[in-house]
């Protein structure tokens, strides 16, 4: 039987007659009903994960309809499009469902994908790897009923160890909403961890800065380095900008080409993309609009400005910091959030540039003589000349300008 081009209809799906061998009959998308010799009337769904060719099966007719058929495949591509085999979720929740179980890890799962529709992709990729990595393996299988306090302890004090502690509260957050889930759904008795204060089971942080040249003689060796840098294109041009654009490493990594305008050499963060949620404007000296015109050349085509080994993904989060460490700066001497530390002191104490200038282009919360904070245009042409004398001056440096010195304020 020729596959059709078109949708399935409810009266062909209702009136198709079985033949000799199977039929095949595709509604697109992935959506196939097999209509066997015996008349029976099978959904499946064919779709490529990691790149292997995969089928499940969504029921048969009349008992899910066409447009059931149909909801089924949008909700299964939403978690393909998540990164989520929604083959290995149905493995799981069979096999709870068979020893007559409810674990945490389907709860979980199934809490999980009531969120999809609401959750943008990025972040409904962290949550589920926050999971998987470090709470599945350690009570997935236990039944949700049954789980104390004490082990969910245990959850989180194996990823306080290795020092993440923010990811240990977001951990507990996720597990909470877990708990109150399966709480809703008459699956367990309480969330336990209500009983889990931060400030009892944490042991106090103290305050980190990211590590940062911020002396000007310190900075030629670390330009020069980048300048020679022999790693890939796109991770170059990255370190290339980065101190010149002094953004977060974030804001950096996830760029996009539909921010930019080379043209009028700005680029507009979008608000989703900003620690502040404010939109953002970043003006681009000549030197920036130069390493973005190269490299547009390249990855101008996709969606990402620095893309990562799958075009379909950003450079890694780690890239920037990695490469200076294999530049031979480490952890303690500079990172790549430290190139706005950088900037702010140098801007400040040797070029004299005005703070408030330099807190508005560093995204920091910014007001006015009334109290109003700013918004993203505020002193727009300053910040312009800012950015280009800014540019300019680490020219300067790698070139072997004379350093003009910290000017260290009085106590």
């Amino acid at each position: 039987m020729a596959r059709q081009t078109r949708e399935l209809t409810a009266l062909e799906v209702e009136r198709v007659k079985p033949g000799s061998v199977d039929k095949r009959l595709y509604d697109g998308k992935g959506l196939i009903l097999i209509v066997t010799p015996k008349g029976g009337k099978w959904w499946r769904f064919k779709y490529s994960f990691t790149g292997k060719n995969k089928t499940i099966s969504f029921g048969t007719y009349p008992d899910i309809s066409l447009s059931e058929a149909r909801e089924k495949r949008h909700e299964a591509r939403n978690k393909i499009s998540n990164g989520i085999d929604p083959g290995e979720v149905r493995k799981a929740l069979k096999a709870a469902q068979s020893e007559n179980e409810s674990t945490f890890e389907v709860i979980a799962r199934e809490w999980y994908s009531k969120q999809l529709a609401i959750w943008s992709k990025g972040h409904a990729n962290t949550v589920i790897s926050r999971l998987e990595r470090d709470v599945f393996p350690f009570v997935g299988k236990r039944p949700i009923s049954e789980i104390k306090s004490s082990e969910m302890l245990k959850v989180l004090k194996r990823v306080e160890a290795r020092g993440a502690i923010d990811t240990a509260l977001r951990i507990k957050i996720i597990c909470g909403q877990v708990f109150r889930y399966a709480v809703l759904s008459d699956r367990a008795e309480s969330d336990v961890m209500i009983s889990l204060k931060p400030k009892e089971i944490f042991q106090k942080r103290e305050k980190k800065h990211h590590a940062a040249l911020t002396e000007p003689k310190l900075l030629p060796p670390l330009l020069r380095a980048i300048d020679d840098y022999q790693g890939s294109f796109i991770v170059k041009s990255a370190l290339r900008l980065a101190p010149l654009v002094f953004v977060r490493p974030s804001e950096l990594q996830k760029a996009e080409w539909t921010e930019f305008d080379l043209e009028d050499a700005l680029w507009n963060i979008p608000a989703e993309r900003m620690k502040m949620k404010k939109p953002h404007l970043v003006p681009l000296s000549h030197q920036s609009v130069e390493i973005l015109n190269a490299l547009h050349q390249l990855t101008g085509a996709g969606k990402y400005v620095f893309p990562g080994r799958a075009s379909s993904r950003p450079m890694s989060n780690n890239t920037i910091n990695a490469a200076l460490r294999y530049m031979g700066f480490d952890k303690d001497t500079m990172t790549g959030h430290g190139f706005r530390a950088t900037a702010r002191t140098i801007l400040d104490e040797v070029l004299q540039v005005r703070p408030d200038f330099i807190e508005h282009q560093l995204a920091h919360a910014v007001k006015d003589p009334n109290g109003r904070a700013y918004n993203r245009t505020a002193h727009l042409d300053e910040r312009k000349k800012m950015m280009q004398l800014w540019a300019d001056y680490l020219d300067g440096l790698k070139v072997g300008a004379k350093v003009i010195p910290l000017l260290r304020k009085a106590v």
